[in-house]
């Protein structure tokens, strides 16, 4: 029974910078002929990024938050002259209004449909960027630099993948939401203040929560979170990483302290599987922070700390 629920939380060097279509082959271009469609934002976006000659900034986000969870790290990150680009899922919402109105629309979306979106996104640009993700996003982060498409990678409070083995009861109960309900793989959960305050906000003043569930709660998918449940029992998971690959580039995991959905047992499982790679691979814990580290008050502080890696690469 552990096994089973191991993945079922949250769901758990320079570095050249040549352009990823210089090096694409027969094989690359046939995929991306038929790659999936990504919206006119996103594609604005990759235009922008590459009429600016900086290095990209790829921020994924994770399962019931927007690409407008990221909007603060993009401006520090362009201040310090990177550029920043801010994928979807596929079909999400613009705004958190929308999303709340239409939730179907984060409905039946798996982990390798989700990957795929945000790959095609990357390969538009023509400069291999690093990419910064925070819980699922950390998970599809470490996918993605396990293809070989990141210069160097953050991957924050990342969800965990095959192999990845510590079930802390707190991740448990996070990821109950969805898994409670076998129906929800079809379906998009979304969360209650209490279950948010649970999840992500338990290390903030009920003020501040109040203000981080209105601003930026969605429906999550609830697909990914039974694909990561099942990870240890399933060798075709895609909930999986490739570690191995010598392409991955530097990898920084950041940990909270005092994260319910994915706290520093899981997050110190995947660094020392991730360490085993022969890129630059570390891990740092930030004291009395929860899940809700990327948007809360103290967010800066951990986009600094991710900048500062960031910058001894790129």
């Amino acid at each position: 029974t552990t096994e089973i629920y191991t993945l079922s939380l949250h769901d758990a060097l320079p570095i050249s910078v040549t352009s990823c279509r210089h090096e694409r082959g027969e094989e690359e271009e046939m995929a991306i002929a038929t790659e999936p469609t990504i919206t006119e934002h996103e594609a604005a976006q990759v235009e922008r990024a590459n009429a600016s000659g900086a290095t990209p900034v790829v921020f994924v986000h994770g399962l019931w938050l927007l690409p407008s969870s990221w909007d603060r790290w993009v401006t520090l990150f362009e201040e310090a002259g990177y550029v920043g680009v801010t994928p979807g899922w596929p079909d999400d919402p613009d705004t958190v209004a929308e999303a709340r109105e239409h939730p179907e629309a984060f409905a039946g979306k798996g982990i390798t449909e989700i990957a795929d979106y945000e790959e095609a996104i990357i390969r538009r640009l023509d400069r291999k960027p690093v990419i910064i993700g925070h819980s699922f996003g950390g998970l599809l982060t470490m996918i993605l630099a396990g293809r070989g498409l990141a210069a160097a990678s953050v991957a924050i409070s990342p969800a965990p993948f095959r192999g990845v083995l510590p079930l802390p009861l707190a991740a448990l109960r996070s990821a109950s939401v969805a898994l409670r309900n076998p129906a929800n793989w079809n379906r998009a959960v979304p969360l209650t203040y209490e279950q948010f305050r649970y999840s992500f906000a338990n290390a903030v003043g009920e003020d501040e929560a109040k203000e981080l569930y209105l601003g930026y709660s969605v429906p999550g998918a609830g697909e990914p979170l039974f694909q990561a449940a099942s990870a240890n029992i399933n060798p075709w998971s895609e909930a999986k990483v490739d570690s191995a690959n010598p392409e991955r580039g530097p990898m920084l995991i950041v940990s909270a302290d005092s994260d319910h959905t994915v706290p520093w047992a899981i997050a110190n499982a995947a660094y020392k599987k991730q360490k085993r790679n022969k890129g630059v691979t570390e891990i740092v814990k930030m004291p009395g922070r929860g899940h809700a580290l990327t948007i809360d008050a103290g967010w800066r502080e951990v986009a600094v700390k991710a900048l500062e890696f960031v910058k001894r690469f790129t």
